[in-house]
């Protein structure tokens, strides 16, 4: 596959989105059981006192791979199966240390976003977390909300978590497939989504729009209906397929910023 950077057009980031929702209709059970079966992992890693969610965390840029693998497979007609998220790992040495490397880098920068936000937030984060798992008064709740620090700590939280994931956003493939060393990938990674700006821009609002839609229409529908408790049950599977199409179209982001087989599903 080769590696040419080339800007895309801003609309492309809307046809992203729309390919990913086209091929996953052509294989639904086959990415859903990859996508159940990377949380089934992430559960039982959780199991595992603290080293289970460092390991949890580290293994994100292997199951975006693992997707795009998938993808790929898919577009060329070819099975998909849990085993893409291994077979990144069945290279050589030399591109296994790097999505090792990688994926240890992206884990430590996680837990340095989280440290530095609660810092930020002075841990009201985590308070209102816990207030709305549990029982949690809703003058609680509002209270946090207002307060000052709260609302710096999400900046914060987001603003960096946006930027490791313009860093890392093609990282895993760059090494994958072109074959670059973790420092090549991470810079090429971050430029390529700078220069496609626009198009991630679109990206991110078309998928902000489904789910903002998709929560109001199902709100409104079970509340004419009269069972709007029902409204949160099928926001659970919604919210796992959009989960996995988002995965699922993390290819066309790369091919269409490097080059690749991304226009094989638009021509069929």
């Amino acid at each position: 596959m080769p590696m040419i950077l080339k800007p895309v057009p801003p609309l492309q980031g809307a046809l992203w989105v729309r390919d990913g929702f086209r091929l996953f209709g052509r294989y639904p059970l086959a990415f859903s059981v990859m996508f159940a079966a990377f949380l089934f992992v992430a559960l039982l890693s959780a199991l595992v006192p603290l080293v289970g969610a460092l390991l949890m965390l580290g293994s994100l840029p292997l199951l975006s791979l693992g997707f795009m693998v998938a993808t790929e497979s898919a577009l060329n007609n070819g099975p998909v199966h849990p085993g893409h998220f291994i077979n990144p790992l069945k290279a050589d040495p030399g591109r296994r240390k790097s999505l090792l490397v990688l994926c240890a880098l992206y884990g430590a920068a996680t837990v340095l976003i989280m440290v530095i936000s609660d810092w930020v937030d002075g841990g009201t984060f985590e308070q209102l977390q816990k207030l709305m798992a549990g029982s949690g008064k809703q003058a609680e709740i509002d209270a946090i909300m207002a307060d000052p620090a709260f609302a710096w700590g999400l900046f914060v939280r987001f603003g960096l978590a946006a930027l490791l994931g313009l860093v890392f956003w093609h990282a895993p493939a760059l090494i994958h497939w072109g074959h670059q060393g973790v420092g090549q990938a991470l810079f090429s990674s971050a430029l390529a989504v700078w220069t496609s700006r626009g198009a991630f821009a679109v990206y991110g609002l078309v998928w902000t729009g489904i789910v903002l839609v998709f929560g109001a229409v199902t709100a409104l529908l079970f509340g004419v209906l009269g069972t709007p408790n029902i409204a949160g049950l099928v926001a659970l599977p919604a919210a796992l397929i959009f989960s996995t199409v988002f995965y699922v179209s993390l290819l066309f982001t790369f091919n269409d910023s490097f080059g690749g087989t991304g226009q094989v599903l638009r021509e069929a």
